[in-house]
C-alpha cells in the first residue's frame, strides 16, 4: 500500500530548526495572548476535523470511533481547555518564603521560564493524543516547537501534516516527517529539551543523541505492566475491567495489562469470567466485530503471531487466531503461563495475547514484579485494603490503579510517566507546564542598609562568624515554633534569640 506521507528533506529539517531558533529569540511564543491564542486554534484543529481524524485513524488501525474519541481525541481538547483556564496563573512568578533569617525582608521567588526550542516525538498507537497533548504543554510554556509525527499511522499523519500549518503559527511551530533516517538527523541538532513517546530501545537512543547537547529529555516508555488479583476480588469485575484494558486498540497501549497475577484457586473462575466478557464484547469471532480493532502493520502481526507460536509454556484458553493480510489477531488468552518464559514474559507484548501466570501466596506475585523492570503501571484487584497496600508498599511503578485499568491515565490531574526503564519525568495538567519550563530561581535585594553586610565581607573574624551563624543556620528552637506554632511566633524567637545575643555580646 501507497504511504499518503511525505517525508520531510534534510535540507528543510535544518531551514526549520534554525527558522523556529531565531522566532524564539524574538519573544514572541512568550507573550500569555499568543501562547492562548495558539491552545484555542489547537483545540479548533481537532474540534473542526474530529470526523476526519476518526477516518484516518480507522484506515490505520481500524481503531473504533469510541476508542479514537476516549483514547485521541477527548484528551487533547481536555488538555487545551485545562491551560486556558489556568494558564495566567501558572506563568506568574512562585512567591517563595526565606528560610534564611538574612533574607527576610527581601523578594525570593520562582519563575517558569520557556526552555527554548523543543522536540516532541509522538507515537502511532495514539497518534494524536501523543503528539498533540505534549504539543499543548511545550506551546502554554512558551517554547518553540518541532513535532515529529509517526510515520507508522500514516494517514493520521498525513491529516495532521496537512491541518498544522492552517492553525498554528508556522514561524515557531513545525511538523517533521520521516522514519529513522528522518529521526536520527533530526536528534544531531541541538533541542532545549525533547519529550519522546515510544519503546525503552529507542527512549535510549533518544537519550544518548540529547547527552551529546545535555539536552533534558521526558521519556515515556512503556514495558510489562502487570494485573494482580486477589483471593476474594469480585472476578466478573475483575475480568470485565482487565479485558478492557487488555483489548483497548487492540492492546496497542503503553499502560495495557501485559499480564495477570492470579491466585491459584481463583484461575478457573477468571478464564470463565474473562471468556464470558470477551464473547459479550466482541461475539463468538471478534474477526467481525466493529469494535475490536486490528495490529497497525503486519510486522507487528509477525511478531506477536511469533509469541503464540514459539511460546515455551502455557495453554491456550481462547483466541490464537491470526489473519495476517488484515492485520488480525484474536482476542487469547494463554495460562499456566511460566515467569521464566522468555517469550511471552521477555519484552513488553503490546498487543492482543493475555499470558497468566497463578500464585499461591501473595509475597510470590509481589516477587515475580520485582524480577522485572518497574512498570510503567501497576494494577491491583482486591477488596482488602491491607492487600492492595502490601502490594503497593513492596513494588515500584511509575503509576498505580487499583480496582480498575487505563483510568488513571484520564485523570488528567495525576501525573503521567514512569520510572528507570518505564520513563523518565512526567506531564499532563500544571505537570507538562513544569515538563517544558525552567524554575528559574530569582533572588532580589534591596540596595539599602549595606552596613548589615560587613558580616560577611573580609576581614573575617571569629566574632563575624558567630553573627554570621545565626543568620545562615536556623536554630532548633525555631525550627519546632515553625512546625507547631506558625510563622508570627518564628519572627518573635528569632527576635529574642537576637536581643539575648546582643546582650551576651554587651
Amino acid at each position: 500500500m501507497t504511504s499518503p506521507l511525505t517525508y520531510t528533506a534534510f535540507d528543510d529539517i535544518q531551514d526549520s530548526v534554525a527558522l523556529l531558533r531565531l522566532n524564539f529569540d524574538t519573544g514572541k511564543s512568550r507573550s500569555i495572548d499568543f501562547r492562548k491564542f495558539q491552545i484555542q486554534q489547537l483545540y479548533d484543529l481537532v474540534k473542526d476535523n474530529e470526523e476526519r481524524f476518526y477516518e484516518a485513524m480507522a484506515k490505520d488501525m481500524n481503531k473504533p470511533r469510541s476508542e479514537a474519541l476516549s483514547g485521541d481525541i477527548a484528551p487533547v481538547l481536555e488538555e487545551c481547555l485545562y491551560f486556558l483556564e489556568n494558564i495566567d496563573r501558572l506563568v506568574k512568578d512562585e512567591k517563595v518564603k526565606p528560610r534564611l533569617g538574612m533574607n527576610a525582608m527581601e523578594t525570593v521567588k520562582v519563575r517558569h521560564d520557556p526552555l527554548g526550542v523543543v522536540l516532541v516525538i509522538g507515537c502511532w498507537n495514539y497518534p494524536v493524543q501523543l503528539s498533540l497533548v505534549p504539543l499543548v504543554g511545550a506551546i502554554a510554556a512558551g517554547n518553540a516547537a518541532i513535532l515529529k509525527l509517526s510515520e507508522v499511522s500514516a494517514h493520521t499523519a498525513a491529516l495532521l501534516t496537512e491541518l498544522i500549518p492552517r492553525y498554528l503559527n508556522q514561524s515557531l511551530y513545525r511538523v517533521v516527517n520521516g522514519a529513522v533516517e528522518e529521526t536520527t538527523y533530526l536528534l544531531q541538532h541541538k533541542f532545549d529539551h525533547i519529550f519522546y513517546t515510544g519503546s525503552p530501545m529507542v527512549g535510549k537512543i533518544v537519550m544518548a543523541a540529547a547527552s551529546k547537547h545535555l539536552t533534558g529529555v521526558t521519556l515515556e516508555l512503556g514495558g510489562k505492566s502487570p494485573a494482580v488479583i486477589t483471593p476474594e476480588a469480585d472476578m466478573q469485575t475483575v475480568a470485565n475491567r482487565i479485558a478492557f484494558g487488555k483489548f483497548y486498540n487492540c492492546g496497542q497501549i503503553c499502560i495495557a495489562v501485559d499480564y495477570v497475577l492470579c491466585p491459584a484457586s481463583q484461575l478457573d473462575a477468571f478464564v470463565s469470567a474473562f471468556t464470558k466478557t470477551v464473547k459479550e464484547w466482541f461475539g463468538e469471532n471478534p474477526k467481525n466485530s466493529k469494535d475490536y480493532a486490528r495490529l497497525v502493520s503486519v510486522r507487528h502481526v509477525d511478531r506477536i503471531a511469533g509469541m503464540i507460536e514459539n511460546r515455551k509454556s502455557g495453554g491456550i484458553q481462547f483466541g490464537g487466531q491470526v489473519d495476517r493480510d488484515e492485520r488480525y489477531i484474536a482476542p487469547t488468552l494463554i495460562t499456566d503461563v511460566k515467569f521464566d518464559d522468555d517469550v511471552l514474559m521477555g519484552d513488553e507484548i503490546f498487543g492482543p495475547v493475555l499470558p497468566v501466570i497463578t500464585y499461591n501466596e501473595l509475597d510470590e506475585a509481589i516477587t515475580m514484579i520485582k524480577k522485572n523492570h518497574p512498570p510503567l503501571v501497576l494494577y491491583v484487584f482486591s477488596k482488602k485494603q491491607k492487600l492492595i497496600d502490601q502490594v503497593l508498599r513492596n513494588t515500584q511503578s511509575g503509576g498505580v490503579c487499583v480496582n480498575d485499568t487505563l483510568m488513571h491515565q484520564a485523570e488528567y490531574s495525576l501525573p503521567f510517566g514512569g520510572i528507570g526503564n518505564s520513563g523518565v519525568g512526567n506531564y499532563h495538567g500544571h505537570r507538562s507546564f513544569r515538563a517544558f519550563t525552567h524554575e528559574r530561581a530569582i533572588l532580589q535585594k534591596k540596595q539599602k542598609m549595606e552596613f548589615t553586610n560587613k558580616v560577611r565581607y573580609p576581614p573575617y573574624n571569629s566574632t563575624r562568624d558567630a553573627i554570621l551563624r545565626h543568620f545562615l543556620v536556623t536554630h532548633p528552637l525555631v525550627v519546632s515554633l515553625r512546625q507547631n506554632r506558625g510563622p508570627i511566633k518564628t519572627a518573635i524567637i528569632l527576635v529574642l534569640l537576637f536581643v539575648i545575643y546582643l546582650k551576651k555580646r554587651a
